[in-house]
């Protein structure tokens, strides 16, 4: 039985539509020229709805006909908050929640359908299934848009999504098909493709993902989350891809099947076909063929498609998720540097000084101008470090990486891929790496994960013309992983083949010719370089 809470319907509601009519009436002289001012009223109107008292068919209708608006204009919101740092900040924040709140009252519309159903509404008889997979596709996509953002979502919201597929299994509807016109594929959904599809997508670390990325994801699951099966058992292949678990009593969403215990309300999705249907696709890629052969539609080209393809399996098919596991428990205080200016400062003890010739440059132009020198030298200042002010704790790790958690709410913001540097204490020295993953807690509380770069970096200055110089890291080559020295330049500062001059800690000047790009990352590039000999 569904036992998910409704405040009662209110007499004195008295929304701008009261019916299908009505609705479609209003929706018709509905203004999105100001988005923001268009959702605030869709989320006021479609509130004040939901508490009005009326039959459940006609109250069906009139949320079937502001489907496509809710949709459209929660995807136009939902653009301004991709890829931005984190925490969000206020006005952001703000744009957050009138999201998350909007796909909450589509759940609570169809949810109030769905009570007039189990109430015995003759005229909504046969559309339990149908309301059902209404009730699902919103709650799923009011998780997902916590974790594209970047923000835990509350238990609460996975209890419920669970609970209405349970409810789904009881009635035996879970594989009814139910038509839906805003799905991206024309044939018939069902409640256990939608619930295998949100439970999936967000398996697939979607804050870690693009715009582009996403979008190829949904569609994408829209069509693999159909050949998934849920299941009350499972058995184990050695060598295949291990089935993942869900607790329809619990308020998380999939696990690996390892850390789970065996219970009634444990759902087992089997892997090993979705397995199969990626590695196909990425070995046909790489042996030639076009994406429309394979079945991926438009990407910006193959690699790009191979690159999704394997970051899902790994996600979804691999022990991407047991890593952590590896991991040393540590919990302990750390020392955290998240600009390449104040890495920088750690690891120089000072701050970035120009060398010579470009201090007398800076000189000349400052007599052109004001008919003296301003300023001999800048100070050299301490470096200061965020660490006190911030309280970042190591959780756990590893000789790959970390997971660090900021136990202050109020403080600097980081990006996905940003230049990191972290250290137990001063006796140890800084390692240079990566945000890999990042999130905001249900405390507030931001948490990352830390991918570390191999070797110690030494911090280098970078002239990449007369008078501009910037900080960079080198780092050594790495014998045992096979990885050759490699150079941490600013961002965009890449041209294969350039050539730079690096200014070394002893004060040595050096040429350097660029190579290839290894990595790109939110504010570096890492590149390999040559050596092509000694600045006078």
């Amino acid at each position: 039985m569904l036992t998910l809470p409704l405040e009662p319907t209110d007499d004195r509601a008295d929304p701008v539509f009261k019916d299908q009519a009505g609705c479609a009436a209003w929706l018709a002289q509905f203004q999105l020229t100001n988005l923001q001012w268009a959702h605030s009223q869709l989320l006021v109107q479609l509130n004040e709805f939901n508490l009005y008292p009326m039959q459940g068919l006609e109250r069906f209708h009139t949320l079937e006909v502001l489907r496509e608006t809710v949709d459209h204009i929660q995807e136009e919101m939902a653009k301004k908050l991709i890829a931005k740092a984190l925490p969000l900040g206020e006005h952001e924040l703000m744009i957050f929640l009138a999201i998350t709140q909007l796909w909450q009252a589509m759940v609570t519309g169809y949810q109030r359908c769905l009570q007039a159903h189990l109430a015995g509404d003759k005229k909504l008889a046969d559309m339990g299934a149908m309301l059902c997979q209404r009730c699902l596709r919103y709650s799923g996509s009011g998780i997902f848009e916590h974790l594209r953002s970047g923000y835990e979502c509350n238990p609460k919201l996975w209890h419920q999504l669970h609970e209405l597929y349970a409810f789904a299994e009881t009635q035996g509807f879970q594989d009814v098909d139910v038509d839906d016109a805003l799905s991206i594929h024309a044939a018939p959904d069902t409640c256990r493709s939608r619930y295998v599809e949100v439970l999936l997508a967000c398996y697939a670390h979607p804050s870690e993902l693009s715009r582009t990325q996403l979008k190829l994801l949904g569609r994408w699951l829209a069509t693999w989350a159909r050949e998934v099966r849920v299941d009350k058992h499972y058995s184990l292949s050695k060598g295949d891809a291990q089935p993942v678990a869900v607790d329809l009593s619990g308020t998380q969403g999939l696990q690996p099947v390892e850390v789970c215990r065996p219970g009634a309300q444990m759902r087992y999705l089997e892997m090993v076909p979705l397995s199969k249907l990626l590695r196909v696709k990425i070995i046909l890629l790489q042996q030639g063929a076009s994406l429309e052969q394979v079945g991926l539609g438009e990407l910006p080209g193959k690699t790009a498609a191979i690159e999704l393809l394997t970051f899902l399996h790994q996600c979804w098919c691999e022990d991407y998720q047991l890593r952590i596991l590896e991991r040393q428990q540590i919990g302990v205080p750390v020392q955290f540097c998240y600009t390449p200016d104040m890495i920088f400062a750690h690891l120089n003890g000072k701050s970035v000084m120009p060398h010579k010739h470009v201090m007398d440059n800076l000189m000349r132009k400052q007599m052109e101008t004001f008919g003296r020198v301003l300023s001999a030298e800048p100070a050299a200042s301490a470096p200061q470090s965020a660490t006190p002010q911030e309280g970042w704790v190591v959780d756990d790790e590893s000789v790959l990486g970390a997971k660090l958690t900021r136990q202050r709410s109020a403080q600097g913001r980081l990006n996905l891929h940003q230049l990191v540097a972290v250290r137990r204490d001063e006796s140890q020295p800084f390692k240079l790496g990566a945000v890999a993953w990042l999130h905001v807690s249900a405390q507030g509380l931001l948490q990352l994960g830390v991918s570390y770069l191999p070797g110690l970096p030494e911090p280098v200055q970078i002239i990449a013309r007369v008078g501009t110089v910037q900080v960079g890291f080198l780092l050594p080559e790495a014998v045992t992983l096979r990885t050759p020295a490699s150079l941490i330049i600013p961002r965009q500062m890449f041209s294969a083949g350039g050539v730079l001059q690096i200014v070394r800690a002893t004060g040595e000047k050096q040429s350097v010719k660029m190579g290839i790009s290894v990595t790109r990352g939110f504010d570096y590039e890492r590149i390999s370089f040559v050596l092509t000999g000694a600045v006078a």
